[in-house]
Order: C-alpha cells, then sequence, then structure tokens
C-alpha cells in the first residue's frame, strides 16, 4: 500500500469514500439505536427486532439494488458529460421506485412466507407483524431518496448525502426513545410501543429525508446542468427504465441473494430461542457496522470507474479497481483483527445481559476473517458494476453465499453426523459456513475482474 499508484489512487478514492462512510454509519446507528434500546426493554421485543428486520432488509434491499442502477449509469454518463441525459435518468429512476414500492410494500404487509420459516412464537410474531406494517409507511420515500443517492454518488457529491443521513439519525433518536418506551405531554398519552415504535420512528425518518432531498433538487444550482431545477416529473420513457431493469434486476438480485445470507441466519437461529437470536443480532450489528469502510470504498471506486469508463480512460478505470480491492482488504484485515481482540468490551457496550453476550462471544470468533471476505466481495462486486456487469457477481453470489453459506451453515447448525464438533452446532454453524461463502465470493469476483480487465487490454490492442 505504499506505492506511488496506490496512494495515488487512494487519493481519488478518499474524498468520496469518508462521506459515504460516514453517512452510511448514520444509516447503520439507526438500526444500533433500536438494538441498543431494545436489548434494555425486552428479549421478545429484541427477538422480534432481529427478526423483523431480518425481513425488511431482504425486502428492502433486494428493490434498493435494482434503483441504484441509477449510479454507474448516470456516472458514465456524467464522465461523458452527458449531464441533462444523467439528469433525465434520475426522473427515470423515480418512476422505478415508485413501481417497486409497490411491490414492497404488499411483500411487508403479508410477510407469512418468511415468517413461516423463522417459526417464532406467537407474541413474538405479533410484534414482527406489527414492526413490518408500520415499516411499509416508510418504504417509498426510501426508495425515493435511494434514487437521489444513488445520482449524487455517481457524480461525485456525496457530502449532500451524508449530511442529510446525519440530519436522519439526529431525528431518529429522540423519536425511538419517545416511541419505543412512551410518553404523555398533557392529554397526549403515547403508550410504549416497543418494536413498533423502532419502526414508527424510521418511517418518520425516510420521510423527512425525502422532502429535504426535493427541496434541495430543486433549489440547489448545482443540479441545473442536469435539468433538474425546473419543470416537473419527466415522463416516463419505458426504453430508459428497461435498460435500468436490465442492469438493476440483477443488481438487486445479487444483493437480495447477499442480505439473504444474513437474514436467513437470523430466521433460521430463531428456532433456537430468543436468546440466541439476540445474541446473533448484537454480532450481525458489530459486523454491519464494520461493513461500512469496504462499503465506502466500493463506492468510492464504483463511482470513479464508471466516469473513466465513460470518459475512455480504460487504463485509469483498471488501476482504481485493482487498487481499491487491494486496500479494502488491508483495511478489513487491520479492522477485523482489533474488534477480535477488543470483542469482550464491545459486547460490553451493547448489554449486561450475560446470556446474550455468551451467545454472542462464539460468533465474534469468525467475524475476523468474515469480514476480510466480506470486504474483498463488496469491492469487487461495486467494481464490476461500474462496468455495467450484474450477472456474474449475482452468480457468484448464489454459488457462494445460498450454496455454501446458507446450505453449508444450515447442515453445520442442525445436522446430527456424530463427526460434526459441537463447536459448529447452533448458531456458529452458521458463522463459520458463511465465512467460508464469503472468502469464495471474493475470490470470485476478484477472478473475473481480472478477466474483464484483460478482455479489455485485448479489445483495445
Amino acid at each position: 500500500m505504499t506505492s506511488p499508484g496506490r496512494l495515488a489512487s487512494l487519493r481519488q478514492l478518499a474524498p468520496l469514500a469518508w462521506p459515504v462512510f460516514v453517512g452510511q454509519v448514520a444509516v447503520l446507528a439507526n438500526s444500533t439505536v433500536d438494538t441498543v434500546l431494545m436489548a434494555r426493554y425486552s428479549a421478545n421485543d429484541l427477538a422480534a427486532l432481529a427478526v423483523g428486520v431480518a425481513i425488511y432488509i431482504t425486502i428492502f434491499l433486494g428493490l434498493m439494488g435494482v434503483v441504484l442502477a441509477i449510479s454507474p449509469i448516470a456516472g458514465q454518463l456524467f464522465g461523458a458529460k452527458k449531464l441533462a441525459q444523467a439528469g433525465d435518468e434520475l426522473h427515470q429512476s423515480l418512476w422505478l421506485a415508485l413501481g417497486l414500492s409497490l411491490l414492497g410494500c404488499l411483500a411487508l404487509l403479508f410477510p407469512d412466507p418468511m415468517l413461516s420459516l423463522a417459526r417464532v412464537t406467537p407474541d413474538v410474531e405479533g410484534k414482527v407483524r406489527g414492526y413490518l406494517s408500520t415499516l411499509a409507511l416508510g418504504l417509498p420515500p426510501a426508495l425515493l431518496f435511494t434514487a437521489y443517492r444513488g445520482f449524487n454518488t455517481a457524480v461525485s457529491r456525496p457530502k449532500v448525502v451524508m449530511a442529510i443521513q446525519l440530519a436522519g439519525l439526529a431525528l431518529k433518536v429522540p423519536l425511538s426513545l419517545l416511541l419505543i418506551y412512551g410518553f404523555g405531554l398533557g392529554s397526549l398519552q403515547v403508550p410504549a410501543l416497543g418494536a413498533v415504535g423502532c419502526a414508527a420512528a424510521t418511517a418518520l425518518v425516510m420521510w423527512a429525508q425525502a422532502l429535504i432531498a426535493w427541496r434541495l433538487v430543486r433549489r440547489d444550482p448545482f443540479y441545473a446542468p442536469f435539468g433538474l431545477n425546473t419543470g416537473g416529473l419527466h415522463a416516463p420513457r419505458w426504453a430508459a427504465i428497461k435498460s435500468m431493469l436490465k442492469l438493476g434486476v440483477p443488481m438487486g438480485a445479487g444483493m437480495l441473494i447477499e442480505v439473504t445470507g444474513f437474514t436467513f441466519m437470523a430466521i433460521f437461529i430463531a428456532r433456537l430461542g430468543a436468546t440466541a437470536v439476540a445474541g446473533h443480532q448484537l454480532a450481525m450489528n458489530l459486523v454491519s457496522l464494520l461493513f461500512m469502510a469496504p462499503m465506502a470504498l466500493g463506492n468510492a471506486a464504483q463511482t470513479l470507474v464508471a466516469q473513466n469508463v465513460g470518459a475512455q480512460r480504460l487504463a485509469d478505470a483498471r488501476r482504481l479497481g485493482w487498487h481499491s480491492l487491494e486496500i479494502a482488504l488491508a483495511l478489513a484485515f487491520c479492522m477485523g483483527g482489533l474488534v477480535f481482540l477488543g470483542r469482550e468490551q464491545i459486547l460490553g457496550l451493547y448489554t449486561q445481559d450475560p446470556a446474550i453476550i455468551a451467545a454472542a462471544m462464539p460468533l465474534l470468533i469468525w467475524l475476523w476473517w468474515f469480514h476480510v471476505g466480506d470486504a474483498g466481495q463488496t469491492v469487487g462486486a461495486f467494481v464490476l458494476r461500474a462496468h455495467r456487469i450484474a450477472t456474474v457477481p449475482m452468480l457468484v453470489y448464489a454459488l457462494a453465499i445460498w450454496g455454501v453459506g446458507i446450505g453449508g451453515g444450515y447442515w453445520l447448525a442442525f445436522g446430527e453426523a456424530a463427526w460434526i464438533p459441537a463447536r459448529f452446532h447452533g448458531a456458529p454453524g452458521f458463522w463459520s459456513a458463511a465465512t467460508v461463502g464469503l472468502a469464495l465470493a471474493a475470490t470470485g469476483m476478484g477472478g473475473f475482474l481480472a478477466w474483464v480487465h484483460a478482455k479489455e487490454v485485448q479489445t483495445r490492442a
């Protein structure tokens, strides 16, 4: 990481990566706030939060991945200096977000297929249903804001998104406190809502962020060259939406496969009881926090690689793609090691419940290498999407995460073979298999990226 080439790449990546990192940490902090508050509220509500978040994230991230097709598309157009065309693509992505919101809301209101896998107790199931039906109110603005976020990332303007996300966090904390524990203000009495209060606070924050984004697009002169300051929403252009779907559906499917590798862990671990799934929730929240760094770096890499591809600077695109992957792996190795060494103290920040800590501790043994594999596959996938390649990453995810991670994890966790060591029974079985799956996914992404680069060199030779 000390060679001039890598340092030059890091100087280009860092200004785009750090605002994304801060913004995504703010987004994750919303979930962390809910997790900490639920851990102190009740084990049943924490279990409901874990299962509800797993289902919601499965639905939301799959749809979000489709909407985020705007990012590589607008990035290449921005690199080619076709600004008005890039602005029109944002309009089309908003139509796409609205259409996908209808599908997502139906899935949240009728979650029976996924709830049947969790096999939670009736009282936890009721809380999960209330959580999901309340979050359905916040899904449309969340997807609309996703389109805005993807566009701003593509045109190298992530700081404004970061500012909105930080404002959302500042609003989320007091709302969650008030709605989870209840409050009274004169004749207004709001009862303690528990997990449902988390969802209500999140939905209100989503609407606030979407309204702020709309106001900025209409008033900020930065958006004028893109044709976004005047006029109404452009009519839908089916050719543009079809092009987005062609790239976005495999992007969304890839993200869906990736996230279900984790959400199905929570759903299956829920069969082991509230304490086991609560421990898993703490470990997964910690992994999600670590994930923000490679995701931010991947976003920055996607932006710069897409812009260079659009400007026909393919050598720069290749350099940035490889260097971002190398930097992500080195950073993940260091961060994972630090968290592994301080795991006892870190878990103590979440809860003082010894049963939940005991359930989470064996899972963190796998965290170090889990995070390295996660970083490699994440940045590799982002760089491939910058080249408008999403189908191969989707197939890699299906094999590595569904096949090895979920299939292998279920076999280890619930298998009855006498030769399977006891330490792989239950939740640790899922975490060990997921670690191997992520390592395979990272290897697959890196190998295919090398093939793409070699093909580009041959084509221009």
